[in-house]
């Protein structure tokens, strides 16, 4: 009789259990958003959210307005749709609202790193030396010079503007990648090839073997972060993060030359701090990707608006050819290539507003808190609501205010001056007359913002600058439309086309 009153209260202990993991039991309190379940218990709405986030979020909003809490795959994520509450979220201490926990959690499911205690000052301190000030004038060198070897390093071959043909997003992608790739972790010493032509022409094969395997990789990225790769993908993925273990191991980088010292500062604060050799090598691929997974994406929709807007692309290559006259440069026939530098990059106002006005159209990060602590939070109607200690609070800021009509005008549209006023100043942006500080989130903000954001702003506009005053662009079909977005990637920064489209290069001159 006993051992069944014992196994009849481990049944029941553990069917309510099991009922409170599936949320049955969870109910709004008085002082909380919205609270919203679905019908599928644990599941809630992941299918929906995984189908379409966008879609999802503006049907919540609809329904719920700027604040709710919704159940995705076991997990219940407070989204924050209110602009105006941004800077309470982003700035609101680690000891309530934290971002490293699922961080780690998501560099260890997609890059198999498991980040340590002290992870987050080193990759923050190197980043602000290497990646900013005289480090990223440094780097920015180094990049200039991977550009040079692989797009303009037979420019003066003999052949006179012939038009070369390509697909935009892969040549974007390639080309991007790999300057990066070499500016970052280095390039071939001549001494083990004979010399620095043949040196010059193995980095390039080199990183275009690399790039084929992280396009393989990159493909599967969002299904394996929502771990929803069938058996077949799933064991791909795992073949490609031990390629890239291998080939980016720390004793295999420590062999090339031009290391940059963000690169090699980080792995010997890592060996410094215990971190194995085999987990460094996990956490080179993570810097890989980090570093490289979005630029060429943005440049790819960059070019591409530029050249689906005559007068945009106009403007923009008069302020490229403009800098450089106003340096002492000139493209011509027979002539090297230019040399641009950081303080050229910096006097292209209109270039950054197209960049800009590309990454409020195309990035779509989603940027998520663990809350630690009950917080409150006040919304720009006043109203305080209660974010429930253990749950996840999100912004997607695509939605919130890079789409927003109340902050931008047709913001469908691509204006490549939307962000600059006449006189090459930053403009202001206001909603319900009250100027809004967060109007373009694609980096993040606050303590988990991008801490390469300059680094990268810098590689792409390298890129467009070189291929603005060097060649000749147009597209193959003049008529075609704007490819759509894959749905697929919301959240994990600069969105992918659907389908690639054709363009034809040639020199200027």
């Amino acid at each position: 009789m006993v051992l069944w009153v014992i196994l009849l209260c481990t049944l029941v202990s553990s069917l309510l259990g099991g009922l409170y993991v599936l949320g049955v039991f969870r109910r709004r309190r008085p002082d909380e958003p919205p609270l919203d379940k679905g019908t599928i218990p644990w599941l809630g709405y992941l299918l929906e959210f995984r189908k379409d986030s966008s879609e999802f979020l503006k049907r919540m909003q609809r329904k719920h307005g700027d604040v709710f809490t919704v159940l995705i795959g076991g997990c219940y994520f407070t989204f924050v749709m209110d602009p105006f509450c941004f800077g309470t979220i982003v700035k609101e201490s680690r000891s309530k609202l934290d971002f490293r926990t699922n961080a780690a959690q998501l560099v260890m499911k997609v890059f198999g790193y498991k980040p340590i205690k002290a992870n987050h000052n080193i990759v923050h301190a190197a980043s602000t030396k290497h990646l900013m000030g005289d480090g990223l004038t440094v780097l920015i060198q180094a990049t200039m010079e991977s550009f040079w070897k692989l797009l303009l390093f037979n420019l003066n071959s003999g052949e006179k503007r012939v038009w070369q043909e390509e697909n935009l997003f892969h040549y974007c992608y390639n080309i991007i990648f790999r300057a990066g790739y070499l500016a970052l972790y280095g390039t071939e010493p001549p001494r083990g090839t004979g010399n620095k032509e043949k040196a010059e022409e193995q980095d390039r094969l080199h990183s275009n073997q690399l790039f084929q395997e992280f396009q393989k990789y990159d493909r599967l990225f969002p299904r394996l972060a929502f771990a929803m790769l069938p058996p077949k993908d799933k064991r791909e993925a795992e073949r490609l993060k031990r390629h890239f273990w291998n080939m980016l191991s720390v004793k295999r980088v420590w062999q090339k030359d031009n290391i940059s010292v963000w690169i090699s500062d980080q792995d010997q604060l890592l060996a410094e701090n215990g971190v194995p050799e085999y987990m460094r090598d996990r956490f080179m691929f993570m810097l890989l990707w980090a570093s490289q997974g979005n630029t060429g994406p943005t440049a790819f929709w960059l070019l591409l608006y530029l050249l689906k807007h005559p007068e945009a692309l106009k403007a923009v290559r008069d302020e490229v050819d403009k800098v450089l006259r106003e340096c002492g440069q000139e493209v011509k026939s027979g002539s090297p290539p230019v040399t641009i530098t950081r303080d050229m990059l910096n006097q292209t106002p209109l270039l950054d507003s197209a960049l800009e006005e590309t990454l409020r159209l195309v990035a779509a990060p989603l940027l998520v808190r663990v809350v630690l602590e009950d917080t409150c939070l006040r919304t720009s109607s006043g109203t305080e609501l209660t974010l429930r200690r253990g749950d996840k609070v999100a912004l997607f800021p695509h939605i919130s205010v890079q789409m927003n009509p109340e902050i931008h005008e047709e913001p469908h549209k691509f204006k490549y001056d939307r962000f600059v006023n006449p006189d090459g100043t930053r403009k202001d942006f206001y909603r319900n007359g009250k100027k809004l500080k967060f109007v373009n989130m694609p980096w993040g903000a606050g303590v988990s913002t991008c801490p390469g954001r300059f680094f990268a702003t810098a590689e792409m506009k390298l890129f467009v600058f070189l291929m603005l005053s060097h060649f000749d662009l147009e597209l193959v079909n003049e008529e075609e439309e704007i490819p759509a977005i894959d749905i697929s990637r919301w959240g994990f920064g600069t969105m992918q086309p659907v389908r690639d489209v054709r363009f034809r290069y040639r020199p200027r001159f």
